[in-house]
């Protein structure tokens, strides 16, 4: 509550760093490029494991066969989403973000809309891209069923996000840090 308050008394050129520094502090975070690709890699592998076969079982019938074909191209899938994140979302989303977001605004309403931003992106592109890798080829088919498949799979994905693989991966970051500080503590 007192950060919060503080950075209401601050200069504007002064709340960005501030930011920075509040959310550095934040244990369900990664705070350096070896965490962030722990952290990447827990969300990506449960969203990837969690989100395409449940689209995949929407789409072609929850039958063990569509389980096992979604199987075959997850690992293609997975490197494909690394990528956007990576290449496209995070720099798109960082720059959302702010727009949205107040200095005094909270942790989760910072992380809702992270979410929501990666959701939409990631999701727009995958409902075409995924749909190439899973056919093993580009054709105009998910682009003409876009406005169809992209609303159930931004659904499926959000819920995927916002209820189990960020919740996870923060839980994953808290532990890191608690064990982290422990070892600091008793060295």
């Amino acid at each position: 509550m007192t950060k919060n308050i503080c950075l209401m008394i601050r200069l504007p050129s002064e709340i960005p760093y501030l930011e920075m520094t509040i959310m550095h502090e934040e244990t369900r975070l990664p705070r350096n490029g070896k965490e962030f690709i722990l952290f990447l890699a827990i969300i990506s592998i449960l969203s990837v494991n969690i989100i395409a076969p449940i689209i995949m079982g929407f789409e072609f019938g929850f039958k063990k066969q569509v389980y096992f074909d979604t199987l075959q191209v997850i690992p293609f899938v997975w490197i494909c989403v690394i990528l956007l994140v990576t290449l496209v979302a995070n720099p798109i989303v960082s720059k959302l973000v702010p727009k949205f977001v107040q200095p005094t605004d909270g942790f989760n309403a910072r992380v809702l809309f992270n979410i929501l931003f990666s959701v939409t992106i990631l999701s727009m592109l995958l409902t075409v891209i995924g749909s190439w890798i899973g056919m093993g080829e580009i054709s105009v088919e998910p682009i003409q069923t876009f406005f169809y498949s992209w609303p159930r799979n931004f659904f499926i994905a959000f819920w995927v996000e916002a209820l189990i693989a960020q919740p996870i991966a923060r839980f994953a970051m808290k532990k890191l840090h608690e064990s982290q500080e422990r070892k600091t503590v008793n060295a």
